[in-house]
């Protein structure tokens, strides 16, 4: 009698005989569905190009005595809300009530697939404001957070009490420097991005003093929701929020901002959406963050900017003992 192959049987024994760390890891839904937050998501439902969507949010009670003030959190591009752990722990254990929420397109939050605004963004997070029963909120964001913040001041300004803005990117109009980039192009070069050089993009284009361990989270949701059968929705979103960075600046707004602002950045950020499409000489001219940022300050009514050298990007991450102190004690002096 013919004997079986050896080979199939063999392939079997040995993805048996594997670790688990190097098998592949579970799929994730589009909506993160399977990662956990660091504290219980609601979900708040709204419409956007007529479709039924619902917006992910995080709503912490204070854990110290209740100050009676609330601290809305805006991330950024690349990253879930769940991020925002060490700030959160630090503002409510200071008193203060915590929301964050994951903007459509982003984290546990449904992924439409038409274009992006800024001004629907900030109509949704008004919208979240309402249903939450909160006529007014102190705002810290990061990264594209910075962008809505900045225009969720200008369209609402009577529900911001003041503003932190985390390395923020839009200070400057990146429309100067980059041509437009076609959604083919970037759905071609988001897809064919591997995890190696995920973690490679943002360990060097953010210039983080944190070890790769740290970012490992973000680079582990980008591939597991490659698994999911809805990846391509998940990648057009993606790419339109690129599309909403690129076409709709905020920086001639900043200086109108009437709310207290503090700007505060790492002095080896120099993160510059969009620059690997720009041409050299004005590539080498985009990124001048913090120089941007005290600028940008000195034109506001109630503006300033800090600066925490050897730090990159991901401030609250990098220097967190540092950030939260800092963003503790202008909540309390506003």
């Amino acid at each position: 009698m013919r004997r079986p192959p050896l080979f199939p049987a063999l392939c079997v024994a040995l993805a048996l005989a594997l670790p688990a760390a190097a098998q592949a890891p579970e799929p994730l839904g589009i909506a993160l569905e399977g990662f956990a937050y660091p504290y219980p998501v609601s979900y708040l439902p709204l419409t956007r190009d007529g479709e039924a969507q619902r917006l992910a949010y995080m709503d912490v009670a204070p854990q110290g005595t209740p100050n009676g003030r609330t601290v809305l959190l805006l991330h950024g591009r690349n990253f879930p809300s769940s991020y925002w752990a060490p700030v959160i722990a630090a503002l409510s254990g200071a008193g203060y009530r915590v929301v964050a929420p994951d903007q459509l397109g982003f984290g546990k939050s449904a992924k439409p697939v038409g274009p992006f605004t800024f001004d629907r963004m900030a109509a949704d997070t008004v919208a979240l404001l309402d249903a939450l029963g909160l006529r007014r909120v102190d705002v810290v964001a990061h990264s594209m957070g910075g962008m809505l913040a900045v225009r969720l001041a200008r369209n609402a300004p009577e529900r911001v009490n003041s503003l932190v803005l985390e390395a923020p990117i839009g200070l400057e109009d990146y429309r100067f420097s980059v041509p437009p980039v076609g959604n083919d192009v970037l759905l071609k070069r988001e897809g064919d991005l591997s995890a190696a050089a995920y973690r490679r993009q943002l360990m060097t284009s953010y210039a983080l003093s944190l070890p790769e361990s740290a970012i490992e989270p973000f680079v582990e949701i980008r591939e597991r929701v490659k698994g999911s059968g809805e990846y391509p929705r998940w990648l057009q979103s993606f790419v339109n929020s690129y599309q909403a960075i690129w076409g709709q600046p905020v920086v001639h707004e900043i200086p109108l901002v009437q709310a207290p602002t503090l700007f505060l950045l790492g002095a080896n950020d120099h993160n510059a959406p969009g620059k690997p499409y720009a041409p050299p000489e004005l590539a080498a001219k985009m990124g001048r963050n913090a120089e941007n940022a005290r600028a940008l300050a000195a034109r506001m009514p109630n503006g300033r900017a800090e600066v925490f050298d050897g730090i990159g990007h991901l401030v609250h991450m990098e220097a967190t003992d540092r950030f939260n102190a800092r963003v503790l004690d202008f909540l309390d002096g506003h």
